[in-house]
């Protein structure tokens, strides 16, 4: 088993669901070796070790890895109490045969949540996310794909239910359309980060509707790494430069820009949870004892100064 020390972990409630999480959770997409190629057993230990050190809430989807995250994260969890951890996966997004594909109807969301259930070895499901609504007619997410998500929510197969995108302003749209509590948690990504911290314009907007905040993506999916971004990120090229100038900054100064991103992200309360994605157990522990030491303030301060001239920019209209 691999453990760290004295980490205290906050817990903090997804809007009003009853669920308290802990303030970093575990993506699974990585499960799906769509970033890198996985070694199995590698990720299933890294979900053991996530769970062993107080990480009490993972997100998936049928999505990643077209089945295979779900399917690696399935034997995960075979083996851990179900009270240890709350399980969100998505359904709408789709991919066969190497393609991806996209389907919204009743029909199959509904058959999808419960061959998720099967692939990850569980009777219900705590959050179903209708998974990237910007690939939706969001007409047809307001009157078809919620209301079927609801009736099994009804019937206790989906505990919650929730929306994600990247595109923000398609969230807020969704829920002034749906009967209120519908939508009860949002999940984006790489807009609370330290390039990008455009979802806090919407904290006020979500709080009021009593809708939880997930976050994801800390390193803006490579950006915000020494590495830099993978070939296949859609950031803009000036955007990649001077988040890479921000790296070297960090590195000049002794210090880690992935250690400064992921301690940016998960340290504000107003956000219930922080997901990021690993197969590897060290570096769970590495961010777990990231998010516990204190953030250097002077290293912020310098940081958002390189990245002031590109600060927001993305890569989709929000």
């Amino acid at each position: 088993m691999n453990n760290i020390k004295n980490t205290k972990m906050e817990y903090r409630e997804i809007g009003k669901t009853g669920m308290f999480v802990s303030e970093l959770s575990f993506g699974a997409s990585s499960l799906g070796g769509i970033f890198h190629s996985l070694r199995e057993e590698k990720g299933i230990e890294a979900v053991h070790t996530a769970v062993d050190n107080g990480i009490n809430f993972i997100d998936v989807s049928p999505y990643y890895g077209h089945l295979k995250a779900e399917t690696v994260l399935g034997k995960a969890l075979k083996s851990i109490n179900r009270a240890k951890y709350y399980l969100s996966t998505k359904a709408g997004r789709y991919g066969i045969n190497g393609e991806n594909y996209w389907d919204y109807s009743a029909e199959r969301v509904t058959k999808s949540v419960f061959e998720s259930m099967e692939r990850l070895y569980v009777d219900y499901v705590d959050l179903l996310n209708v998974h990237d609504i910007e690939f939706a007619d969001l007409e047809m997410v307001c009157k078809e794909t919620l209301p079927a998500l609801v009736e099994l929510r009804k019937k206790g197969i989906v505990k919650h239910i929730g929306i994600t995108n990247l595109t923000l302003k398609h969230l807020k749209y969704v829920i002034d359309h749906v009967p209120e509590g519908t939508v009860e948690s949002v999940l984006s990504f790489c807009h609370y980060c330290l390039n990008d911290d455009a979802l806090s314009d919407y904290f006020d907007y979500f709080e009021q509707k009593g809708v939880g905040i997930i976050n994801a993506s800390p390193f803006s999916m490579g950006l915000l790494t020494e590495n830099g971004a993978p070939d296949w990120h859609p950031a803009p090229v000036p955007l990649r430069e001077i988040c890479r100038k921000a790296a070297v900054y960090c590195k000049e100064k002794g210090k880690s820009i992935e250690q400064l991103a992921i301690q940016f992200a998960a340290g504000n309360p107003r956000i219930a949870t922080t997901l990021f994605s690993t197969t590897h157990s060290a570096s769970v522990l590495q961010n777990l004892k990231w998010i516990a030491e204190p953030m250097d303030e002077e290293l912020l301060e310098g940081v958002k100064k390189i990245l002031e001239p590109r600060f927001r920019d993305t890569w989709l209209n929000n």
